[in-house]
């Protein structure tokens, strides 16, 4: 345990030499911000920091440079815990400890009906519209598929990694179809911590800012070949019949093999059918991934269902390469699954007029430990010729409805095992105890300790006046 300490003692002081060189980058990119110009494009310029901007300014948020030697200290937990298992396998629990009430009972419109316009960080809901998860948690699983990312990293090809950094940012957003409960708002200064030695990667995460609520995060892989970091500032506001979910901040992952930083931001999200009806879930807006290095983009549009649902969940976009020839298509649903097809081909297919494309077998990897609900026979997106799977969904676990619509990766994240005692620290989301109360099946008492927590927050606001993880700035 000791040698393991130094270990993670050396690696810091590393990284805090790497973030102070960073550092002396700030006082440009803020002036650059203050005048409006954009950022520099090459990752070498070390400014690529994570923004949040609107009525209360321009945030920028970068790692503390002090990293507490015990933080991220969950590598060390999972270390001795392959150790003290066969195989060293870690094995993650497949269910959570009780089913999900029903929500029936109560009417969301008589909290909503006085509410139409306004912002919904603002209001107090009732527990029983939560789901047992923090928004840090809900932010982790963007790192779901993160072997999209590890492929990246392995082709050579600029414009294959933006194939695969494309269909991560698609990806990051797929664990929310059927995602009707709200997470927990997370209290100022929780955070949370994940390492997934399966998945390769380590994340942290901060609630940094109360009002407006931003939370910041940044993982890295486990063998420092990516980097990926952002704030969020989840602006919700209700329309009379939909909740509407607006993702303010920039996403960047950088890969430091090829010195490439990608960034963008994530769609409009929004809950239909709030009041009466069966609810259900859209995406919507541009998304622009882009390579600061080498120019190319990525221009993907999430479609809003129009009149009939014909574009329900699809996702249709293109490459362009830096002399701004675009070299390839991309189309799927965020709920299913992505294709890539050479741009001259997409538009022979249109020109041909083919009304029916081939179909492709969409069979999904078997999981030994959790039996899941298969796909359909065959995907609802349309196969144009010439085409190849890009990414698709992974199944859901066979009791995900009763499970708040959780995939198995979201029923891990508030997995509290009692060696993680003294590990993780007192901030962590999954020490809160209504968050616990919860998914333990105690409504009654999940509703107590929200309000109680809620109370607490409030009278301790004006003490606190540090991050752990993260610095925060404000540039007008």
């Amino acid at each position: 345990m000791n040698l393991k300490l130094e270990q993670e003692v050396e690696k810091n002081n590393i990284l805090s030499e790497e973030l102070q060189t960073l550092a002396t980058e700030q006082h440009e990119l803020e002036q650059s911000v203050v005048k409006g110009s954009s950022p520099r494009s090459a990752l070498s310029d070390d400014d690529f920091y994570d923004a949040v901007s609107g009525e209360y300014g321009l945030f920028l948020f970068t790692i503390r440079l002090e990293l507490n030697p015990t933080s991220m200290s969950q590598e060390n937990h999972h270390g001795n815990e392959e150790e003290s298992r066969p195989n060293g396998i870690v094995r993650h629990r497949t269910s959570l400890p009780a089913s999900m009430f029903s929500r029936n009972d109560f009417s969301i419109w008589s909290i909503l009906r006085k509410c139409i316009g306004m912002e919904l960080s603002k209001i107090t809901m009732p527990v029983i519209f939560n789901e047992p998860l923090s928004f840090l948690q809900r932010l982790t699983e963007y790192m779901e598929h993160t072997y999209l990312i590890h492929q990246a990293n392995a082709s050579s090809d600029s414009i294959e990694r933006m194939k695969c950094v494309a269909a991560f940012a698609v990806s990051a957003v797929a664990s929310q179809w059927e995602r009707t409960g709200k997470p927990f708002n997370p209290l100022l200064g929780e955070t949370y911590e994940l390492v997934r030695e399966d998945l390769g990667f380590r994340l942290i995460s901060e609630q940094v800012s109360h009002h407006p609520p931003v939370s910041a995060f940044h993982a890295e892989g486990l063998k420092k070949d990516f980097v990926f970091h952002g704030s969020i500032y989840p602006k919700l506001k209700f329309w009379g019949k939909s909740v509407e979910a607006e993702p303010k901040g920039i996403i960047t992952l950088e890969l430091p093999k090829y010195n490439e930083a990608y960034t963008w931001t994530n769609p409009t999200c929004c809950v239909h059918n709030i009041i009466v009806g069966q609810l259900w879930i859209e995406q919507y807006g541009n998304v622009e991934v882009i390579n600061h290095k080498t120019g190319e983009r990525c221009c993907l549009n999430f479609k809003p269902c129009g009149l009939f649902g014909k574009e329900l969940h699809k996702v249709e976009g293109y490459i362009l390469d830096k002399s701004k020839k675009k070299v390839c298509s991309l189309y799927g649903k965020w709920t299913e699954c992505m294709y890539i097809v050479d741009y001259a081909a997409l538009e022979a297919h249109k020109k041909s007029g083919k009304g029916t494309a081939e179909k492709k077998s969409s069979k999904p990897g078997s999981r030994e430990e959790v039996e899941e609900i298969s796909l359909p026979e065959a995907d609802t997106v349309e196969v144009i010729p010439g085409s190849y799977l890009l990414w698709r969904i992974a199944p859901r676990p066979v009791n995900s409805t009763e499970m708040y619509s959780f995939t198995s990766f979201a029923m891990q994240l508030n997995e509290l095992d009692k060696d993680m005692d003294g590990l993780i620290p007192k901030t962590d989301c999954r020490l809160r105890p209504d968050i616990r109360a919860m998914e333990n099946g105690d409504i009654d008492l999940a509703s107590e300790e929200k309000k109680r927590l809620e109370e607490k927050q409030r009278a301790a606001y004006n003490e606190r006046n540090t991050n752990m993880y993260f610095q925060i700035k404000q540039v007008y």
